[in-house]
């Protein structure tokens, strides 16, 4: 009995030094190894430490050979910090976990195994270019016109339903209205295409996997038997397929651990479905829950104004997070004239901030549309301030805002050959059209906004674009943002050249041989997950722009903007900046806003307002 305290004291030590560097809630979900178990980690609670001690714990206390714990994550950036953690406990142990993303773990799978289904070892894998003209290819066999239905919409259409694990064959049971029903006759010639080529596209390799483990049961039983464990970050964000292959790996051992959070799942629009975390337990009736509620991020005002912000939502369990940290500085709400106010109270607060013991590259600014960086973009330019894009392109480099200036330059100078020759590009028919408006222009004068309208309208440019498809709404929400500029100069020669200027300053010698470190960093929200900074700034706090407007209506929408928001929040570890404008210019309309409800809903006691004429005079003067 003696002896057998020992052991277990002694095993006790062993494990608490081991994992001192966790709290009770990492702790707790890392020593429950046996079963499923789901861990809902708030943001900035250490999942990323929890997950990597659970491999190290399964691995140097239980004794699991690395080959059979199997870690996926979303992103390949992910997939290594991963790997490069495990490593630098385990160094190069002969045994190593499988730390991969879901679609290069099947895209190995396939390599081994795609042979039982007629899959070649040496598949290749298109790109979105090479699938663009694979469907070009199927449009042209069916006699169907790619202005009709472009490439790129009938890909995410098709990419929909091979993430719901639609075959070519039963879709069209689902097709409704003419779009998808000639989809529907698309999707099966493509898969032809891709079949003729030995390629698969990037939902295939997903799905592949899923029909090999169906139609062949040894195959299946291989890989459920090799990984004993399996853990999932970021579940919120799978899709159906990724559900279904997460649950098919995890049949015969049942040791699966998934790691989310409802209130960080923004990517509905990619398919991610956050109930099924929610499905798990019903998947796994005898699944534990473990939660982590302590931030080890932001100071606990900023947790507590994006509690006031989430707790709003309804349809999904909430985290109340809480941190050791200082209770901090309230959030600063400003409430802007304009666009310009807006931006002349972020220099100020810049020169404040950076006077003191902050450097650029210790602050972001958020926003919630790409089409936004232009204004900040231009003062950020204008005060030499340095800064780089994360997910973007600058805004005067964008592919459909240079063929709009083209098209302006070749009205305004003929001679430009150089744009001359990118509008011909644009396509013949286009070309002539715009010729045609060109000698019909001849000898008259028109306002900058004017010319603009008339070029889209003329050449039918617009139809180059999708409203529905995500990348393309955000082409054109650039093209309504090029109106607010043209709005601002009416005379074509001072729009050309106030363009040429902002282009000047760009000073891409500069940004070589500067310190791209020490820079200010601008991005959207939804690029800014998983990231933190010392200070943030979310701008354009405003309804219609922040919530979206195509979200206003609809509940399930509405509440991913809320969740969109709370990412923004959390991303600040010790100053939040929100701000708002009474007015704006935006997309070439000027609007009266109402602040958004996502501010209306903070706790008083962790804001403080300030108000547009509380700037510098030196700061009004310089703009």
């Amino acid at each position: 009995m003696i002896q057998l305290r020992t052991r277990t004291s002694s095993l006790y030590a062993m494990q608490k030094d081991f994992l001192k560097d966790l709290n009770k809630e990492q702790r707790d979900a890392v020593l429950w190894t046996d079963g499923p178990i789901i861990i809902l980690a708030g943001a900035g609670s250490g999942k990323t430490r929890a997950l990597t001690y659970k491999v190290l714990y399964l691995m140097e206390e239980k004794k699991v050979p690395g080959e059979n714990i199997l870690m996926v994550t979303f992103t390949n950036k992910a997939a290594a910090e991963m790997k490069e953690r495990v490593r630098a406990h385990l160094g190069n142990a002969a045994s190593q976990p499988v730390i991969a993303t879901f679609h290069s773990l099947c895209a190995k799978i396939l390599r081994i195994e795609g042979k039982h289904i007629g899959l070649s070892s040496k598949f290749v894998i298109y790109d979105e270019q090479d699938q663009q003209d694979a469907i070009k290819e199927a449009l042209k066999h069916l006699s169907l016109s790619i202005k009709d239905f472009k490439p790129r919409s009938v890909l995410s259409t098709i990419s929909q339903a091979k993430n719901q694990l639609i075959s070519e064959n039963d879709y069209r049971s689902y097709a409704r209205g003419y779009f998808q029903e000639t989809v529907a006759k698309i999707y099966p010639l493509y898969q032809k295409i891709l079949k003729e080529n030995d390629a698969v596209d990037f939902d295939d390799l997903m799905n592949k996997v899923i029909t090999l483990f169906r139609q062949d049961s040894e195959v299946s039983e291989k890989y459920q038997n090799r990984f004993h464990y399996i853990l999932i970050d970021e579940y919120q964000d799978t899709n159906h397929a990724q559900y279904s292959l997460a649950k098919m790996l995890s049949l015969k051992w049942k040791n699966i651990s998934v790691v989310g959070d409802f209130s960080q799942s923004i990517y509905s629009w990619r398919g991610a479905d956050f109930t099924n975390l929610s499905k798990f337990k019903d998947d796994f009736k005898d699944s534990k829950t473990f939660s982590l509620s302590q931030n080890y991020r932001s100071t606990q005002k900023i947790l507590d104004a994006a509690h006031g912000v989430i707790s709003r939502n309804t349809t999904h369990p909430i985290l109340s997070l809480w941190t050791e940290n200082s209770i901090g500085e309230d959030v600063t709400v400003y409430e802007a004239r304009n666009e310009q106010d807006e931006a002349k109270f972020i220099i100020s607060q810049l020169i404040n901030l950076i006077s003191s013991k902050y450097s650029y590259n210790d602050v972001a600014i958020l926003y919630r549309t790409n089409a936004q960086s232009r204004v900040l973009e231009e003062v950020l330019l204008h005060f030499s301030v340095p800064y780089v894009l994360i997910g973007g392109t600058r805004f005067y480099e964008r592919k459909e805002v240079k063929d709009i200036l083209s098209y302006l330059r070749v009205l305004a100078n003929p001679k430009d050959m150089v744009s001359h020759q990118r509008v011909k590009k644009l396509g013949k028919g286009r070309f002539e059209k715009f010729e045609k408006f060109r000698e019909e222009l001849e000898g008259k004068e028109k306002d900058t906004i004017d010319l603009l309208d008339l070029v889209l309208e003329k050449t039918g440019y617009l139809s180059l674009y999708d409203e529905d498809e995500e990348e393309d709404r955000g082409r054109l929400e650039n093209i309504k943002e090029l109106r607010s500029v043209a709005i601002e100069f009416p005379q074509i020669s001072n729009f050309l050249e106030n363009v040429a200027l902002v282009e000047q300053e760009y000073m891409p010698d500069r940004q070589k041989n500067g310190d791209k470190k020490n820079a200010i960093t601008l991005m959207t929200l939804h690029a800014a997950k998983g990231l933190e900074f010392p200070i943030v700034f979310m701008v354009g706090m405003e309804e219609g722009l922040f919530p979206h407007s195509r979200a206003q209506m609809d509940r399930t929408e509405l509440e991913e903007e809320r969740r969109l928001c709370y990412v923004g929040v959390t991303r600040a570890k010790e100053k939040l900046f929100l701000t708002y404008a009474r007015q704006r210019l935006f997309f070439g309309q000027r609007t009266s806003n109402i602040v958004s409800r996502f501010i209306l809903d903070l706790p008083e006691n962790v804001i403080e307002r300030n108000f547009s004429g509380s700037l510098s005079d030196s700061i009004d003067e310089k703009y």
